[in-house]
């Protein structure tokens, strides 16, 4: 019996990790109630470890699943509905599923959930996590932890956004082409986000955060199945692989911090590295050019270290001025200013810095670090230890806190 269990217990993980987003996609696209859709379908996945156990696995796990559920979703709607009209509607639901549950096969309406998930009328705040809860079955109290908000704020922040999706109708459906391009834009970012709150975790160590950017690529990989024509899709994936191909090497064998410069580049995933830049191949035969396909582009050129022993600056400062023409913000520009600074002259980048105009970058701990390294190749200790101070103070990582603390210990010594 010990077994049984395993094996249903097995076999029901098994089928959250690659259907459980579009099992929630199918019921909410037909009812717009994902909340409900989400407790049908956690009643399925209870009800199979009751009774697989006891049957054996089915042969076709995902759609029992979706039968039970869609039991237990027709069954919620009738204790709500009221009136004739509200039975038609349930009895019209309920057949369209007995038809599709027939032929042992549903429509992936994936897409279109998370297209609603990232819809202008919910908050860009909770796009991400309710992508990830809708899609991945991530609980709140996870995400909560990954976003460092408590349980109870992300929790009524995901009711809010599920109700805004049901009150206002939101559709489950790729936008028209009118309106794709923003719309895309407002789900990569929402994915991007999901993969930046992992990445900030460099050893994967830490529970609230781990694997949060393997589901962000997982995420990733889904739109580009499909969205097969989407370059900025494609961008965004080669983008995240080369980013997380590089993760092991972010920390020595004492768990200090490594930055990228000083990276043993054998130590960087060979295989996501490829992948990362055929999707950047791919992603280069759409017209257009985007954020991510720029971007991705720069993480090519700093991988391409791993094969010719360099970096090449000068193709790198010139990517960034191409970004900055997409975007104004102000990493971009920083990131812009060091890559001057190595490509030219230290001096060219310090004027780059002075002249970006943005007072969020006094609290931005990458500004100060970046003016303190190149104060440091121009020959300004002083002032070089000055800004790694700061660097320190607003740095919250501790290894890379100690990273800092010796850098401005080397310029004290000399």
């Amino acid at each position: 019996m010990a077994c049984a269990a395993e094996q249903a217990r097995a076999a029901a993980e098994a089928a959250a990790r690659q259907s459980y987003g579009r099992l929630v996609a199918y019921l909410a696209s037909r009812t717009r109630d994902v909340a409900s859709a989400e407790d049908a379908l956690a009643d399925a996945f209870a009800a199979a470890l009751v009774k697989w156990p006891e049957t054996g696995v089915p042969l076709h796990p995902e759609a029992w699943l979706l039968t039970v559920a869609r039991r237990r979703s027709i069954d919620q709607q009738r204790r709500r509905a009221a009136g004739e009209a509200g039975q038609d509607h349930l009895r019209l639901i309920g057949e369209e599923l007995e038809q599709e549950m027939a032929r042992e096969k549903f429509p992936d309406d994936r897409l279109g959930l998370i297209f609603a998930c990232a819809h202008p009328a919910i908050d860009p705040g909770v796009r991400a996590p309710l992508i990830l809860q809708a899609i991945l079955g991530f609980d709140a109290a996870t995400i909560a932890s990954a976003f460092l908000v408590s349980p109870a704020t992300m929790g009524q922040r995901l009711v809010r956004a599920k109700a805004r999706i049901r009150q206002a109708g939101i559709p489950f459906r790729i936008p028209e082409a009118a309106e794709l391009g923003e719309r895309l834009s407002a789900v990569l970012e929402a994915i991007y986000a999901a993969f930046a709150e992992g990445w900030a975790d460099p050893a994967g160590a830490e529970s609230r955060r781990r694997n949060l950017a393997s589901e962000a690529i997982w995420l990733g990989r889904l739109l580009v199945e499909l969205m097969p024509g989407e370059g900025e899709a494609a961008g965004l994936l080669s983008l995240m692989l080369h980013a997380e191909a590089r993760r092991a090497a972010r920390r020595d064998a004492a768990g200090e911090f490594v930055p990228l410069s000083e990276q043993d580049t054998l130590r960087w995933d060979a295989d996501m590295i490829a992948e990362a830049d055929a999707l950047l191949q791919r992603a280069g035969l759409f017209d257009g050019i985007g954020r991510y396909r720029i971007e991705a582009a720069i993480q090519s050129a700093h991988a391409a270290r791993r094969s010719t022993g360099r970096t090449d600056w000068a193709a790198i400062a010139t990517l960034y001025a191409g970004l900055m023409t997409l975007t104004a913000s102000p990493v971009v520009a920083v990131n812009h200013a060091v890559a001057v600074a190595y490509a030219v002259e230290p001096a060219r980048g310090l004027a780059l810095l002075d002249a970006i105009d943005d007072a969020r970058l006094d609290q931005y701990q990458p500004y100060w670090a970046a003016r303190a390294e190149l104060l440091s190749l121009a020959g300004d200790f002083r002032e070089a230890g000055k800004a790694y101070e700061i660097a320190t103070g607003l740095e919250t990582d501790a290894a890379v806190r100690r990273f800092l603390q010796r850098k401005r210990a080397a310029l004290a010594a000399r």
